[in-house]
């Protein structure tokens, strides 16, 4: 047809979701990929405390700034304004 391999379009497309399109997604989304990424056997490591390339503490800080509240306290808070 076009001269694709069966399956090549996937490849494209995780190789996007791998690469700069997951800058949207966020740390905790980043990080689980790679856990699973890592799972899977990619040969890939967590990198250690100090690691140039690691998330710093203030990158969590900001992360968490950021993190839905659990739903029970968002209905609380809907409910003190009636």
């Amino acid at each position: 047809m076009l001269g694709l391999k069966a399956g090549q379009g996937n490849e494209e497309k995780q190789q996007e979701r791998d690469g700069v399109a997951n800058m949207k997604d966020g740390l905790y989304a980043n990080i689980h990929r790679k856990r699973a990424r890592i799972k899977a056997g990619s040969g890939e490591r967590m990198k250690k405390a100090g690691e140039e390339g690691r998330p710093s503490a203030q990158d969590f800080k900001d992360a968490a700034k950021t993190a839905k509240k659990p739903r029970r306290q968002m209905i609380a808070d809907a409910m003190k304004d009636m």
